[in-house]
């Protein structure tokens, strides 16, 4: 049996019981207005927690210390973020600021040092200002209705938040599954470029947590592209405090399907919204490669589609190019027969059996123009499907990140 997974209206990151959250403007970003830089999550009570981070061989310290307090015999109370700087590349003092962090959080919360988790998002190579930090931290107000608060707490160059929650029926319990990400530019993961915080009221198996959620990853947030470049301080967090009560969730029947569909839910919708709003972006692009000799085949294929410097500029000027789309599958170097392809875009179909076909070119350039540009590719060689998700390259983009820090 299927159990349906519900959208919870204006859902947050503190929509799942026991969670409470707040930001603060500390004045490490330049002002503006609603902007905050400095956020708090806390739970009632101590979380199961799962992680998944960058795989750049430069981090930073907050990503190092954050790694070394997640696992399966772990359990944390409260996150502390920050925007405007990614305390990485200062040498030492790092790690000393990151865990200087956790220490006045825990502080403001009654909880312990080691029980917090921290995360940095901004400019590389500047110290974290923890005179700042020091002042803000703990003015920090949490509360239940605070997850917007932290969700403008942790954007950089985003123009908007990304927020969500969903819930299932588990055998009389709610449960529900909630989440926040941020990232706009510098995102081609491999696990995963940008931020992004799940929580759950459920009472989860810490090794079937974490299996969940890399699970998860694989489909969603290393499925993105905005312009090719991987972050320093990439971090994915679940954290699950069994508020809702019932029975452990542990894999193998309904209520575990369920709970796994949920959070693959929350990860793919703030995943597409990373892509969605990069940075001078007009359109989304989604590439589904189906008729793969396996998933892992479709999945990277598609993502090697979506990331395609060719493939985002000529979404960008409608230009019905469809030859890049080939290329693009092609680089990834998966086994295919190029006579058996067929090509489609927004459900026009423009190749068949690896040739070009006649069709109206004025609605296909019509269709580049949409919000949503849709790609698909059927290798028709086997059943294997991924999906990926992109932007087009646009001129805002360059002008942006050539002045990004002057």
């Amino acid at each position: 049996m299927t159990i349906p997974i519900d959208s919870v209206p204006n859902g947050t990151i503190t929509s799942p019981r026991g969670f409470s959250a707040g930001g603060v403007f500390a004045g490490i970003k330049t002002p503006g207005a609603e902007r905050l830089d400095i956020g708090l999550l806390f739970s009632e009570q101590p979380c199961a927690v799962a992680g998944t981070f960058s795989q750049n061989s430069v981090v930073s310290p907050t990503v190092t210390l954050t790694r070394q307090r997640v696992g399966p015999d772990k359990r944390v109370r409260a996150v502390v973020a920050n925007s405007g700087c990614a305390n990485t590349a200062v040498g030492a003092q790092g790690l000393i600021d990151a865990r200087a962090m956790t220490e006045l959080a825990a502080a403001r919360l009654g909880v312990k040092a080691d029980e917090t988790l921290v995360c940095s998002t901004g400019v590389i190579g500047v110290e974290i200002p923890m005179a700042l930090m020091r002042e803000f931290i703990p003015r920090i107000k949490v509360t239940e209705s605070g997850g917007n608060e932290y969700a403008r707490a942790i954007l950089t160059t985003d123009k908007r938040t990304k927020e969500i929650a969903v819930s299932f029926d588990a055998g009389g319990t709610t449960v529900t599954v909630g989440g926040v990400s941020k990232g706009s530019g510098m995102i081609h993961p491999n696990m995963a470029t940008m931020l992004a915080f799940t929580t759950t009221d459920a009472n989860v198996d810490p090794a079937f947590l974490q299996q969940i959620l890399s699970d998860a990853v694989k489909l969603t947030f290393n499925q993105i592209d905005v312009d090719g470049d991987q972050s320093t301080n990439d971090t994915v967090l679940l954290m699950a405090n069994g508020v809702a009560g019932g029975p452990v969730i542990s894999g193998g029947d309904a209520v575990s399907e369920a709970f796994a569909d949920a959070v693959l839910q929350v990860c793919r919708h703030l995943a597409i919204e990373i892509a969605r709003d990069g940075e001078g972006a007009t359109r989304l692009i989604e590439v589904t490669v189906e008729g793969a000799r396996s998933e892992d085949d479709a999945l990277r294929s598609s993502r090697e589609c979506a990331a395609s410097l060719l493939v985002k500029t000529a979404v960008y000027g409608r230009d019905p190019n469809w030859g890049r789309i080939l290329m693009a599958i092609g680089k990834s170097q998966i086994p295919l027969d190029e006579s058996k392809i067929d090509v489609y875009v927004n459900d026009i179909q423009i190749v068949f059996e690896g040739k070009a076909i006649a069709y109206n070119v004025q609605s296909v350039v019509s269709a580049l123009g949409s919000a949503e540009v849709r790609l698909r590719v059927a290798l028709n060689v086997g059943d294997g499907t991924g999906r990926a998700w992109g932007c087009d390259l646009t001129e805002e983009y360059v002008v942006f990140n050539s002045a990004y820090t002057t």
